[in-house]
């Protein structure tokens, strides 16, 4: 598959959402990624579902949902109205993975796993086989603009090994001050999915349409 691009919705002009989901759409984003925060999990708020449900009928770019929460459980029922693509959780706070996997499943979403840069990869190794996508997270959730954490890469090294290996593999998925630089730092494992939000595609000085932005990403991808 080829390389895919989500934006991260957090990081948008909150005040004029219609305009820079017109701009989204036209340079081809593939995901709209959301970021929903219960103030417990991370120290932030985000992205309730009745404001999502309204980005959901003003595009038609699929929704690809995070949930930095406790409480998974809740929160699929929350959101799986909406009929998001993806729905990823945190390994980290389920006692039964298996058990919210098939949630997600039941509301005929793809579920999606996220690990922290402290996770172990070993955390989801039980679990490929029942996802379509893991989500690796290169700066803690919460906050946008963290500095990348170039540990993560040797994991990111390991994931993509141990699934070229795999007859199922899932997609991977990258997020956290992702831009031209850091995508450099991943030549030798590139990712399925790139998220970019304030270092790559949002709030930038530059002059440049979403649409360029987004070539710049393609390009270093491709070298």
């Amino acid at each position: 598959m080829a390389t895919r691009i989500a934006a991260s919705i957090m990081c948008a002009d909150q005040l004029h959402i219609a305009d820079e989901l017109a701009r989204l759409d036209a340079a081809g984003i593939d995901l709209l990624h959301c970021d929903v925060m219960d103030g417990v999990y991370v120290n932030n708020l985000a992205l309730g579902p009745e404001w999502l449900a309204s980005v959901k009928n003003a595009t038609n770019i699929p929704l690809d949902i995070h949930l930095a929460t406790i409480e998974p459980l809740k929160y699929i029922e929350l959101f799986a109205k909406i009929k998001p693509e993806y729905i990823s959780f945190h390994v980290e706070v389920c006692e039964d993975v298996s058990a919210v996997i098939q949630k997600i499943r039941a509301h005929h979403i793809k579920p999606a796993i996220a690990l922290n840069p402290e996770t172990p990869l070993e955390a989801i190794l039980p679990y490929l086989n029942e996802v379509e996508m893991v989500l690796m997270m290169t700066v803690n959730p919460g906050f946008a603009g963290q500095s990348f954490q170039v540990d993560v890469l040797e994991k990111l090294r390991a994931l993509k090994a141990l699934l070229a290996d795999n007859a199922y593999a899932p997609l991977i998925e990258v997020d956290g001050n992702i831009n031209a630089t850091t995508i450099g730092k991943m030549s030798d494992c590139l990712p399925d999915v790139f998220v970019l939000g304030t270092s790559a595609l949002f709030h930038k000085n530059d002059n440049k349409t979403y649409s360029e932005r987004c070539v710049q990403i393609w390009s270093q991808v491709e070298r």
